[in-house]
């Protein structure tokens, strides 16, 4: 049986003390790569970490700030190597706030936690990786944007903006590094159950759910558990031939050829 083999790779997963970051960094983890697990809060890094290394698969933290160029910088100088990166850090960064407004109500200062994590982080982050992957002739990028990019959400255009930026930015860097034997793809997800979504919001507000979910093909939110298997085959040697996508993961929110 054709399994997902990351055996001897090492992969930095940017906010992966959480959510879908740290479902991606166990997943990684079980499919043989030595994961380098980051968050903004150290704590949370050390706690993913211990539960790999728990599992018996190996696990290091590496704690910065994505939007820090120096820290970014000095944390991948002292990485041993990165050959998989996974840009999932994202939303309104540190303070962790999730608001939505319409833009008339928003002042510009409003959008700069949105554009610093969810497009700066993942250019930054990108940006230092690159080197080595060249040099090496391989790597892989896989980063995680929302269907907010594609569809266009009320509310949420600084998000929506953040994220659509992002991958056009990296369907830029898709164009440069091919040559080199490196993929660059996205992930757009629909309503995700995570921490910093509302967890339990099935058991609290179940008509709220469904009022999110009515528009979805599959009627429920979608869980780390669904991206984690996309990502780690996006990270693999398996995906050699696939660069420069937005793959919708969305429960058939939309629908397209």
């Amino acid at each position: 049986m054709l399994t997902i083999d990351c055996a001897g790779k090492r992969a930095l997963i940017t906010g992966a003390g959480q959510g879908v970051g740290r479902e991606v960094a166990i997943y990684l983890a079980r499919a043989g790569a030595t994961v380098l697990v980051n968050d903004l809060v150290p704590a949370r890094c050390d706690q993913v970490v211990g539960e790999i290394r728990g599992l018996g698969f190996s696990a290091e933290a590496l704690a910065f700030d994505v939007t820090s160029w120096d820290q970014i910088q000095a944390a991948v100088a002292t990485s041993g190597g990165i050959d998989i990166l996974v840009n999932n850090a994202g939303n309104a960064g540190a303070t962790g706030s999730f608001g939505l407004k319409m833009v008339a109500d928003e002042q510009p200062e409003d959008w700069t936690a949105f554009l610093k994590v969810n497009l700066d982080g993942v250019m930054l982050c990108t940006r230092a990786v690159l080197p080595q992957m060249i040099e090496k002739g391989d790597g892989r990028i896989v980063t995680i944007i929302s269907d907010a990019a594609r569809l266009g959400e009320p509310r949420m255009a600084a998000y929506a903006a953040a994220k659509a930026g992002a991958a056009g930015f990296l369907r830029s860097v898709a164009s440069e590094v091919g040559r080199h034997g490196i993929t660059v793809n996205c992930i757009a997800l629909g309503t995700m159950r995570t921490p910093l979504t509302g967890e339990g919001l099935e058991e609290t507000d179940p008509e709220r759910v469904q009022s999110m979910l009515r528009g979805y093909a599959i009627r429920r939110r979608g869980t780390p558990a669904d991206v984690a298997g996309l990502v780690a085959y996006l990270a693999s040697p398996m995906s050699s031939w696939l660069t420069g996508q937005t793959i919708p993961l969305n429960g058939g929110l939309s629908m397209a050829l």
